[in-house]
């Protein structure tokens, strides 16, 4: 590691102890970008990068809530508000047993960065609660959503802070926690991205991060003369996220094959079409089912507690979780003829997998820059609705493909070597950099 590298993370490390993932999303952006300020020393007199890896706000709060046996519950809640240098804090509520202040700090980090890209203005920001919507009821998710959003509505506004969707967070829980707000503050505004179309929502908001997705890949393959169709991709997750990439995928004439939740993965050879997606879609949208159903219902092969990763593919897209391809997977899947990999979640692969992709040459995008879809067209949902105006399906599409091309130039813009190789890594951290550096100095010392 470079000794500079090294300083600033032993000074990141000591005065946030014991937060792994935050530490090492920190680390990622320090590597491409350390260098990069080195040469640029008024990024390096202003400190920004050390003002960028403080948050701003952090907000901790308790969650008391009701469950169906008339039992008080008690949840912890979190908002991050990590930079609003170039518009309202932006980013995802996630629900999930794990969430700890460190999973939320890392993804507030890379938030900043992720909103930089797409070129609107937003600033970074993250929240939710060790909460598990998983086995609750509607009732008593919406007791939670009611509780959190009690204390959560006097921190976020339309031109404050406005929270999304992320894990554990989809329709369901944005329809309660926007009514709570709407009762509390007596207004009707765009606090809140992922509404239902019919009040306030925008179109392809809930496709946007998997198409997105899909969209980086096509334009990393286009940098080689290559396309998406005929090629084989493994896709994890089968969320949301997993859902659309997997849609726009077949649209585009790849072959999925594979499909996973937290229990095991599926394998069908054959791929999965519109027919099984449309199973899958109504399994874990409606049914909150277990992914093993699939392999029960179109009889193809189910690995217990395994990762997708040991199928060969051509494109690898990770759209599960964070950490979900190590080394050993990561240099599984060169071996296996992996050219492609595009992030579908959030720092899916770890330090090390980074480094096998990056050694090998592979076209690699990072989830900053692969995933910004989600946000983009939040950002449009919220221009939609300050403007009061809901625009086409179509529209919004075009506006998202067109915003996934401009990260993708940026990405090239700053990720090019000498040698030709496009290190996405560097392109995303460096062009996500420039505008909030640029505006925070402009901004003065606050």
């Amino acid at each position: 590691m470079d000794p500079r590298v090294q300083q600033f993370m032993a000074t990141i490390k000591a005065k946030n102890p014991g937060e792994n993932e935050f530490h090492q999303a920190v680390q990622e952006v320090a590597e491409s970008l350390i260098p990069f300020i080195e040469e640029n020393p008024k990024y390096k007199h202003a400190k920004i990068l050390e003002r960028i890896a403080e948050p701003e706000r952090t907000i901790i709060f308790r969650v008391p809530w009701l469950d169906d046996k008339g039992e008080v519950q008690i949840n912890r809640g979190f908002r991050i508000e990590m930079n609003s240098a170039i518009g309202p804090y932006k980013g995802g509520l996630r629900l999930h047993p794990t969430v700890n202040l460190g999973i939320l700090k890392f993804l507030a980090f890379e938030q900043v960065f992720k909103n930089s890209l797409t070129t609107l203005p937003m600033g970074g920001g993250k929240g939710g609660s060790d909460f598990d919507p998983k086995g609750k009821s509607d009732n008593e998710v919406m007791r939670f959503c009611q509780s959190f959003m009690s204390e959560l509505f006097r921190h976020i506004g339309a031109d404050t802070d406005v929270p999304a969707g992320d894990i554990g967070v989809g329709g369901r829980e944005i329809g309660f926690l926007f009514g709570q707000y709407k009762r509390l503050k007596n207004e009707f505004t765009g606090v809140l991205t992922g509404k239902g179309i019919e009040w306030g929502g925008s179109l392809i908001r809930p496709e946007a991060t998997g198409y997105g997705a899909t969209y980086f890949a096509q334009e990393m393959l286009s940098t080689r003369g290559d396309k998406l169709k005929g090629k084989v991709v493994c896709i994890s997750g089968s969320g949301n996220v997993a859902q659309y990439a997997t849609e726009k995928v077949i649209e585009l004439g790849g072959k999925v094959v594979t499909s996973s939740d937290s229990n095991g993965f599926i394998y069908d050879p054959k791929g999965i079409d519109a027919e099984k997606l449309n199973f899958i879609m109504e399994l874990k949208n409606v049914r909150r089912g277990r992914i093993k159903e699939y392999a029960e219902k179109y009889g193809v092969e189910y690995l217990e507690g395994e990762r997708p990763w040991i199928i060969k593919c051509d494109i690898a897209m990770p759209c599960a979780t964070q950490n979900e391809i190590n080394e050993e997977e990561a240099k599984l899947l060169v071996k296996n003829g992996c050219i492609c990999v595009s992030e579908g979640s959030n720092m899916p692969s770890t330090i090390e997998a980074v480094g096998v992709f990056l050694n090998a040459q592979i076209l690699y995008g990072p989830g900053k820059a692969a995933n910004a879809g989600g946000v983009a067209t939040s950002g449009l949902e919220m221009t939609q609705n300050s403007m009061r105006l809901p625009w086409s399906r179509e529209e919004v599409d075009e506006k998202l493909h067109t915003i996934m091309k401009n990260i993708h130039k940026t990405c090239v813009k700053y990720g090019t070597k000498d040698s030709g190789f496009i290190n996405y890594v560097d392109g995303a951290n460096i062009g996500g950099f420039v505008k909030v550096a640029n505006a925070m100095i402009a901004q003065g010392v606050v």
